[in-house]
C-alpha cells in the first residue's frame, strides 16, 4: 500500500471515529444520569480577559453555573444574552456565579465578543484544553451548575435560558436540602431523582 493511500486511510477512520463519538454523545432521553453529577467538580483554574486568576474553589459558599462556549457556536451566540440577564439579576444577592470557559477559540475572539455581547463575570480562553477535557466536554454549549460545597448538581446540554436556569437553581437549593442530586440532559428535559448528594452538599 502506498504512503499516500495509507494516510489517506488513516484520515477517513479518524473523520468515521469523530463522527461517531458526536453522534452518540450524550444526548438521548437514557443519560439523564450524567457524566460528573453528584461528583466533586474537577478543577477550574486559569486568567481571566482581564487578566485575573480565577479559581473555582475560591467561589465555595455560592452557587457557580460553569459553562463552556465558542463564540463561532450559534446556540452559544442565542444563550449568551440568556446568560447576561441571569448574571445580572444575581449580582446584588451575590448568591450564584457565572463562569465562562472557552472552547477551541482565541483569546481575541472571545475578548471581542464580550466587548460586543456585555456580561461581567469571569471569562476563561487560554489554556482551556485541560478544563474542556477533565469536564468532559466535546460540544458546546455545554453548563454545569456547581453547588456551594463544590459538587456538580446538574448538567445542561445545549444553549440556556434565564428562566430555565432559575428553575433549574431552585430545584437544585430544593433538592440539595433533601439530599438529592439533579442531573439535566437539556434545559428543557425534566429534572430528576439521580440519587443521594454526599453529605458535605
Amino acid at each position: 500500500m502506498s504512503p499516500l493511500r495509507a494516510t489517506t486511510l488513516v484520515a477517513g477512520l479518524l473523520v468515521a471515529v469523530l463522527i461517531g463519538v458526536l453522534a452518540t454523545r450524550q444526548s438521548g432521553p437514557d443519560q439523564m444520569r450524567a457524566h460528573l453529577v453528584g461528583q466533586v467538580a474537577p478543577p477550574v483554574v486559569g486568567t481571566t480577559i482581564d487578566a485575573e486568576v480565577w479559581d473555582l474553589d475560591g467561589q465555595r459558599g455560592r452557587w457557580v453555573v460553569v459553562n463552556f462556549f465558542s463564540t463561532t457556536c450559534v446556540p452559544c451566540i442565542r444563550e449568551h444574552p440568556e446568560l447576561v440577564a441571569f448574571a445580572e439579576d444575581h449580582v446584588a444577592a451575590d448568591d450564584v456565579r457565572v463562569v465562562s470557559v472557552a472552547f477551541d477559540d482565541s483569546a481575541s475572539a472571545v475578548e471581542a465578543f464580550f466587548r460586543r455581547n456585555g456580561g461581567t463575570w469571569p471569562v476563561l480562553a487560554v489554556d482551556t484544553g485541560r478544563i474542556a477535557v477533565d469536564w468532559g466536554v466535546v460540544a458546546v454549549p455545554e453548563s454545569y451548575l456547581v453547588t456551594p460545597s463544590g459538587h456538580v448538581a446538574a448538567k445542561v446540554i445545549g444553549g440556556v435560558e434565564q428562566d430555565d436556569l432559575e428553575d433549574l437553581l431552585d430545584r437544585a437549593r430544593t433538592s440539595v436540602g433533601e439530599g438529592t442530586m439533579l442531573a439535566m440532559r437539556e434545559v428543557r428535559a425534566s429534572l430528576v431523582d439521580g440519587g443521594s448528594l454526599p453529605d458535605s452538599i
